[in-house]
């Protein structure tokens, strides 16, 4: 066997590896913790419309919109193909487009926060793969006079709702050949968040430290100081999405230890200051609040 005195090895940046001696004198060489590939469809520039939907308005680098034909739902195309590598989905190597971020020094682990990577999350990574990106509701889901959920302004967002409940009705909002809903993970609001900052619109502080100024806050100047129809306010929008700082927080499918579920961002009875957009906070899953609603996302199949 031919023998060499050194050697090199090369290999893409994400993926860590070890290098050791085995039993015999041997060198192995191991990978470690390969999560995803970190490919991403190039093609975000082009939005994927379901069957069933049209465009309305904006452009993929600034919220394209797509409005459901039978109900006028809307939902915004977050390019996440666009993004930085900085997210992570395994809540240790942060080397992923699509993942939850660590705005405020938060803790992911299993004893923390954490997010499977499986079901409806995994079918999502591999859309987002696909076609570069996802489908968000462009407000705070509401209720029909029907009593069906829907994505539409100048309503009051659907309260008083467990997350099981939402989880329900957000799975309810589409389930056919081409297109699944399903209530947002924390990857997929994580992304949204990211994306705000890579297209400028909002800064790290806005959504980190600060979000007074673009939500429906208690210490907003001239706040309500109650819950308000979606989309009342321009300045509460940011590209083409409305609300996502203040007014209701979020139900995710994140979770905190191995029982509570996460609440993402602030509302009307909170200061921005305090409770930011990219704050985290927890509750049983079984509890209903009267300011905490939640969004859905599409997974194109």
């Amino acid at each position: 066997m031919k023998r060499y005195e050194k050697f090199v090895l090369e290999v893409e940046k994400g993926i860590t590896f070890e290098v050791l001696e085995g039993t015999r004198g041997e060198l192995i060489i191991r990978v470690q913790n390969i999560v995803t590939a970190n490919v991403y469809s190039t093609n975000y520039v082009n939005p994927p419309i379901p069957e069933g939907y049209k465009h309305v308005c904006g452009e993929w680098n600034n919220g394209f919109v797509i409005e459901r034909c039978s109900d006028g739902s809307q939902f915004v195309w977050i390019p996440v193909g666009s993004l930085d590598s900085n997210g992570t989905l395994d809540g240790e190597h942060f080397l992923e487009k699509f993942g939850r971020r660590n705005y405020m020094n938060d803790k992911f682990s299993a004893e923390e926060f954490n997010e499977a990577l499986n079901g409806e999350l995994l079918e999502q990574l591999e859309s987002v793969k696909k076609y570069g990106g996802f489908y968000i509701s462009r407000y705070n889901i509401s209720k029909s006079s029907a009593g069906k959920p829907q994505s539409v302004k100048g309503v009051k967002p659907w309260v008083s709702i467990n997350f099981y409940d939402a989880k329900k009705m957000a799975s309810t909002i589409e389930n056919n050949e081409t297109v699944k809903s399903h209530l947002t993970f924390g990857a997929e609001y994580d992304s949204v968040l990211e994306w705000f900052i890579k297209t400028e619109v909002k800064t790290l502080t806005e959504i980190a430290e600060d979000s007074t100024e673009w939500g429906n806050h208690w210490n907003t100047k001239n706040s309500p100081r109650k819950v308000v129809k979606t989309g009342s306010r321009e300045k509460w929008c940011a590209n083409n999405i409305y609300d996502f700082a203040g007014n209701v927080d979020e139900w995710t499918q994140e979770y905190k230890e191995s029982s509570y579920r996460v609440i993402r961002g602030g509302n009307y009875n909170m200061y921005g200051d305090n409770y930011t957009v990219a704050h985290r906070d927890f509750s049983s899953p079984n509890r209903n609040y009267n300011n905490t609603g939640f969004r859905a996302t599409l997974y194109i199949k």
